[in-house]
């Protein structure tokens, strides 16, 4: 599995093929290129996106993992911030 951003497959967008789907990201819609997976994803089908590609599908678990990933690394490894120098801000 690559480093990206779970989606959920929303639709297909008309008018550009099987190249762009809609994908719900958290809440958000937005339009993601499909078209370096083998097949259209249908709705509901979860997808990894990086950089405005869908580049793999995966199913809910796989999602959530992803998810998780990318939280935990978004997370300050402790409840100090250091300052200026590495000093710790107060």
């Amino acid at each position: 599995m690559c480093l990206g951003i779970p989606g959920q497959v929303v639709e297909m967008v008309e008018g550009y093929g099987d190249q762009l789907a809609l994908v719900d990201v958290e809440g958000a819609r937005r339009k993601v290129n499909i078209g370096m997976l083998p097949a259209a994803p249908p709705a509901g089908q979860w997808v990894l996106i990086h950089m405005g590609f869908a580049v793999e599908t995966v199913d809910a678990d796989g999602a959530a993992r992803a998810l998780s990933g990318l939280e935990m690394m978004g997370r300050a490894r402790d409840d100090t911030v250091p300052g200026p120098a590495g000093e710790e801000a107060s």
